[in-house]
């Protein structure tokens, strides 16, 4: 048997009074408890007809139910779907038909963001989803939406014990659903053994040992989030300590509060904490001195920022680079090696890049072209999109989209991205996605979004709005009618009101232009 789930497993029957999830300073589950709610996931799937090879999508936040919800669905032989909990119902009616998914389990959410009303209207959509479960924000209580069961109704009386459904090195594990700028995003279909082999290499470099307290706030519906903290972490028999959303305040009263030894976050989170202005409230001695190693990805560091962290507390900043697609670490800065800032690090074990021309020749040092990887971190591919694949898979490598050179050393450098995706505190912003949201506005003639820099985010989204003729609506009324319609990092905080966009000799929307004219707007003011 090849399914990942047995990381649990494993750790549960090794050591099951190991704490293996502390959420909120007072929820304190084991290996052994978490094991068992999730084989109650699975026997409650497998009542309700799901069956191996289905694909169960997931709407939650950094809570236990996550990882429990995981594997309950990997022990049925189902594929995981996790989908960002900033998606509003036209989103989650798009995923949820796009990856044919047969059910869904979504958390309540809260006043500000109500997860289950989004939710249970983007399932009323998709005609493919046949059942849905709600997890309400307290334990054990009815449903916020009548004629709707919560997950306490599909775990009720169910046997602790499960037979793990066996499935193969390259059955789908989860769908990871990215894009470009081209067309709806995508799902990556990763395997399970895609993952594992993502888990042994991660371990390798990082080291983790069963003492590590790993501080989860990357979001587990990403890619960095679930492989590089909830499964390594769980292959290792770790102890994860989960928070719900980025908070500096949350996040330092839990390295000190936990002990924490392991934290990996995004650029802009550690800017964040640098420039937490009460961080002299908490012990941070005694934070620096139980770090034993903090991870960086999701957009390029900045240098400035990786050497005032390491100074202050005394820990390595190491930083990576990979993709959905690539489950998803493909480079790394490794601690047995020299670092080089500003660089993505060399290969993992396994892995194999380089850097080509538009004919798939080979660079030599120090030239710029396309990033391409191929090996065990591949996904199976983009689901159900056979030409998004033959595009992706030229020449037998996978093609990133990013530009990058390599120096003598063999070490990474990012230069640049070849799409025009935007990367807004550590999340992808597809710009066409965002247009063709705008565009359904009856004001709306045409609209082109592009990223601007922005010193907290990395990229803020500004969008350059053509209105319709003889309408009145204001930039100010389209960010707001926006941000109804679109996840909370997708919608732009930047409109502006145009008569023409600037246009190539094909019709093309000069992009490069508006970016220029972008960060010349912002200089002024």
């Amino acid at each position: 048997m090849f399914n990942i789930a047995t990381l649990l497993e494993t750790s549960a029957r090794v050591k099951p009074d190991k704490t293996a999830i502390v959420f909120g300073g007072h929820i304190r589950l084991t290996y052994k408890q978490v094991n068992e709610m999730a084989n109650q996931v699975a026997n409650g799937l497998q009542a309700a007809g799901v069956r191996k090879g289905d694909k169960v999508a997931v709407t939650c936040p950094n809570l236990p139910y996550f990882p429990i919800l995981t594997y309950g669905i990997l022990k049925a032989g189902a594929a995981l779907v996790p989908l960002n909990v900033l998606l509003k119902h036209r989103e989650i009616a798009y995923h949820l038909s796009d990856s044919e998914a047969v059910a869904y389990i979504c958390f309540e959410g809260t006043e500000t963001l109500p997860m289950a009303q989004e939710g249970h209207a983007g399932f009323k959509e998709a005609k493919t989803c046949e059942h849905m479960w709600i997890i309400p924000r307290m334990p054990g209580a009815d449903s916020p939406i009548v004629g709707v069961p919560t997950l306490t109704d599909l775990m009720h009386q169910r046997p602790s014990t499960f037979e793990t459904v066996t499935t193969r090195p390259d059955d789908t594990c989860v769908i990871i659903y990215t894009s470009g700028t081209t067309g709806r995003p995508k799902g990556a279909e990763l395997t399970h053994s895609n993952l594992m082999l993502n888990c042994m290499v991660i371990d390798r470099m990082s080291r983790t040992q069963a003492g590590d307290i790993m501080l989860v706030v990357l979001p587990l519906f990403h890619s960095f989030g679930f492989t590089c903290m909830m499964q390594a972490g769980f292959y290792a028999g770790a102890t994860l300590v989960l928070l719900p959303r980025f908070d500096p305040a949350d996040v330092f009263a839990a390295l000190q509060d936990e002990k924490v030894t392991m934290f990996a976050g995004v650029p802009t989170m550690y800017w964040d904490l640098l420039n937490y202005k009460d961080a002299d409230k908490y012990d941070l001695d005694a934070i620096a001195k139980n770090l034993r190693l903090c991870t960086s990805g999701g957009a390029a560091m900045p240098v400035e920022v990786m050497r005032k962290f390491e100074e202050r507390f005394r820990v390595p900043i190491l930083e990576g680079y990979g993709l959905s697609e690539t489950s998803p670490v493909a480079s790394f800065n490794q601690l047995d090696k020299p670092r080089k800032p500003g660089s993505i690090g060399l290969p993992v074990w396994g892995v194999e890049m380089k850097i080509v021309d538009n004919d798939m020749n080979e660079l030599p040092v120090g030239e710029t072209g396309e990033i391409v990887i191929r090996g065990h971190n591949i996904m199976k591919g983009y689901y159900k999109r056979d030409e998004a694949n033959d595009e992706a898979f030229r020449g037998g490598w996978f093609h990133s989209g990013d530009l990058g050179y390599k120096d003598a050393d063999g070490y990474y450098f990012i230069v640049d991205r070849s799409k025009d995706m935007i990367i807004r505190g550590g999340f992808n912003v597809y710009p066409r996605e965002v247009e063709e949201v705008l565009m359904t506005h009856p004001e709306i003639s045409l609209a082109a979004v592009v990223g601007i820099p922005h010193e907290e985010h990395g990229e803020e989204v500004m969008a350059y709005v053509i209105p319709e003729p003889g309408s009145r609506i204001t930039d100010r009324e389209i960010v707001t009618w926006s941000k109804q319609e679109m996840a909370a990092y997708k919608y732009p905080r930047h409109v502006r009101l145009v008569k023409t966009l600037p246009m190539g000799p094909t019709g093309k929307i000069l992009k490069t232009e508006l970016r220029k004219q972008a960060a010349e707007s912002m200089q002024v003011k």
